[in-house]
């Protein structure tokens, strides 16, 4: 079946905003392929710095004939309706009378052709191309149309031929050009294998995994050459992909004399600025050579577009070894005061005022973390973002706490002190790890809590896809340093202490902001396949000592457990009965509007099926109960296990409203809510799905 080619040359797109754009294109066009009635087997799209290119495979050459009914008004309906009903059909429509349960009525019958798909194309890809979301545009002068970038040219061809698209100033043909510099001479196309071919031999890779490929494997074969190897950097593959059309890998070298300067202050000038991937030597430390990627083929293989990057990366470094050693010229500790120049928010005070509130919050944190020294805890959160008035972290913004650590260790500051500086920004995202030094867990925990408890307080909650302060990750940081370093802490004991530093800023909802947590928990989870049902049923099970639960480490452990257990034949069978008890339970306490205690009249269990369950209860529940106190869960669960079959012998045998014998039912009644109490105290049940 026939074939579509398109493709839109411009100016060049910024990288990051190619590969949304290659799934964009792909997505409008296969809806309004679908919505204007073409079928078509698949759509493939690519993106290079230049073009943004589909292909569909299969199109018919028109669309399919339609035949339309449409119901008119009744048979012997008003002249003037009829007349309006006829008035709103084409010419050619057909009138017919059928029989309805509502009496004879009038049907319209339009017969609808086919269409080209050559025409349908012609109205269909301008209205695609101007859906394409770019995340900034530009407008021509003369036309209404937008764009990311100028439109050069664009290619159409369906079956061979050519669609002569319009958008902008630009109507598409069947010629393209290859490398800017290398091959731009203009070339016909008839077909997508046609074009692919031609591009290649013009210098253009099409496909982006396939300039990635390439460029890993030249960096890693030249690096492998010195004896090296190239430091991964799957973000910036995917970005230097991006900007070259025909990728060339040269390698460059680092200037010995800026060697000394902190590698992160190397590898952060290089990729930052110059997109250069770092070398590393054999025991892992950074190598004084860098992989830069070009974007075009030189006459003398490479050493002048080399020499011009070794020359740029020298003035770089220049203004780094700048501020490295005007930065050390004052300690860490005389920068806090110039953070009260700097706004955290409008409502919450300076950056200063933060660090304040995370000193406080930090030595209290300690007096909860094993061998977290307070002094050491506060004298870190007080340095914490010193370094944000620091020359360097100006010029490299990501170096936040990293200079820091450098800085406080130039200044003899203790070890444990420097390495919190740099480690209270952790996690940054899933793939990075949590700090595990106790001092840096403190400071971390204290920089996360006092801008969720701060914002909370002045109603500034993420909302939908929206969070501009990004809160849900500092969420997730939090569960996970208190997660996988197993920190017992109430959260709303700390949620309480965290807002004290805030004085009298907004209301604060403690239980808002633990219902945020469970949230987040859920995410955090969902690799484990633990579902938000198990999250919410271990949440509304009290704390031994009262209260709603906090503590992360015993819930997470109660919700593995209760996951582990509901997937038994035993779990399954009981959360059944439970079910059935509770239904029955709120039924009957709302018929007879109180509530069923749980006091069993051992003497009236008339049933030998109720005395098994009575003793299988008594036996089962001060298991539950030590077990829990031990916070041994799967204990726990097997307590549970053993009055599955006690209860299931019991719903089977026993009647429980014993129409003719009041305290006979009550008694049943209240073993009743003694099962769903003993099973209560493990977990929510009620909150299980399924």
């Amino acid at each position: 079946m026939p074939e579509l080619l398109l493709e839109v040359l411009t100016e060049e797109v910024p990288a990051r905003m190619q590969a949304a754009a290659a799934a964009d294109l792909q997505r409008l066009l296969s809806d309004k392929l679908k919505a204007a009635g073409l079928t078509f087997d698949i759509v493939e799209t690519y993106v290079t710095p230049r073009r943004l290119v589909a292909v569909v495979q299969g199109l018919p050459d028109r669309t399919d004939d339609i035949r339309e009914d449409r119901k008119g008004p009744k048979a012997d309906a008003p002249e003037k309706a009829i007349e309006g009903f006829k008035r709103s059909l084409p010419e050619d429509a057909t009138i017919e009378e059928r029989e309805t349960p509502k009496g004879a009525t009038l049907f319209a019958v339009i017969d609808k052709p086919g269409v080209a798909t050559t025409s349908v194309l012609t109205d269909l890809i301008p209205d695609v191309l101007t859906a394409l979301p770019w995340p900034k545009s530009m407008r021509w002068a003369d036309f209404d149309q937008r764009w990311v970038r100028p439109i050069k040219s664009m290619v159409c061809v369906f079956d061979g031929e050519t669609v002569p698209v319009v958008f902008g100033p630009v109507t598409a043909s069947n010629t393209s050009q290859g490398h800017r510099f290398l091959a731009a001479d203009i070339f016909p196309v008839s077909s997508f294998a046609d074009y692919a071919a031609k591009l290649r031999n013009a210098k253009v890779i099409l496909d982006a995994d396939e300039r990635k490929a390439l460029i890993r494997r030249d960096a890693e074969a030249l690096a492998a050459e010195h004896g090296l190897t190239v430091k991964d950097d799957l973000g910036l593959l995917n970005e230097v992909a991006g900007l070259a059309e025909w990728p060339v890998v040269l390698m460059g070298t680092i200037d010995d004399a800026f060697m000394d300067l902190p590698p992160e202050v190397l590898t952060t000038s290089m990729r930052s600025h110059q997109k250069y991937f770092a070398c590393l030597d054999a025991d892992g430390a950074l190598a004084n050579r860098f992989i830069v990627v070009a974007a075009t083929e030189t006459s003398d293989g490479g050493t002048s577009v080399v020499a011009g990057n070794e020359r740029v990366l020298r003035a770089r470094l220049s203004d780094a070894r700048f501020f490295w050693d005007q930065d050390r010229g004052d300690r860490l500790e005389n920068r806090i005061g110039a953070l009260n120049d700097q706004i955290f928010h409008a409502k919450l005070g300076s950056v200063g005022d933060k660090v304040d509130r995370m000193q406080t919050l930090a030595g209290w944190l300690a007096e909860h973390i094993d061998g977290c020294v307070p002094a050491q805890a506060e004298r870190a959160a007080a340095l914490a973002k010193a370094d944000l008035t620091t020359g360097m972290v100006g010029e490299f913004p990501e170096l936040q706490g990293i200079m820091g650590r450098y800085y406080a260790i130039g200044d003899r500051e203790n070890d444990d002190v420097a390495e919190a500086v740099a480690d209270h920004y952790r996690p940054q995202g899933p793939s990075d790890a949590v700090p595990t030094a106790p001092v840096s867990m403190a400071v971390a925990l204290a920089d996360k809590l006092d801008m969720l408890v701060g914002f909370w307080a002045i109603d500034e909650k993420p909302t939908g896809s929206k969070d501009p302060f990004a809160l849900r990750r500092a969420a997730l940081g939090v569960i996970r340093i208190i997660l996988e370093n197993n920190l017992r802490i109430d959260l709303l004991q700390t949620f309480h202490a965290t807002k004290a530093g805030y004085g009298d800023v907004g209301d604060f909802d403690g239980a808002d902001l633990l219902s945020f947590f469970a949230d987040r928990l859920t995410v955090y989870l969902r690799g484990e396949g633990l579902g938000h049902d198990r999250i919410a049923a271990a949440f509304a099970t009290p704390k031994p000592a009262g209260g709603q639960e906090d503590d992360l480490v015993r819930l997470v452990a109660r919700v593995r457990a209760l996951d582990a257990f509901l997937k038994t034949d035993d779990g399954e069978n009981l959360l059944v009965a439970y079910r059935r008890a509770a239904n029955i339970l709120k039924a009957e306490e709302k018929k007879d509007g109180h509530a069923y205690d749980g006091t069993v009249n051992v003497d009236a269990l008339a049933d030998d099926n109720e005395q098994i369950l009575f003793a299988a209860l008594t036996q089962a529940e001060p298991s539950i109960e030590q077990a829990l106190k031990t916070e041994d869960f799967a204990a726990a669960m097997l307590a549970l296990a053993a009055l599955r079959g006690p209860v299931d012998r019991f719903f089977d045998a026993v009647t429980v409203n014993v129409a003719d014998d009041a305290t006979l039912r009550t008694n049943r009644l209240n073993l009743l809510a003694r099962i769903r109490a003993a099973i209560d105290q493990v977990a929510d049940f009620s909150k299980i799905e399924g």
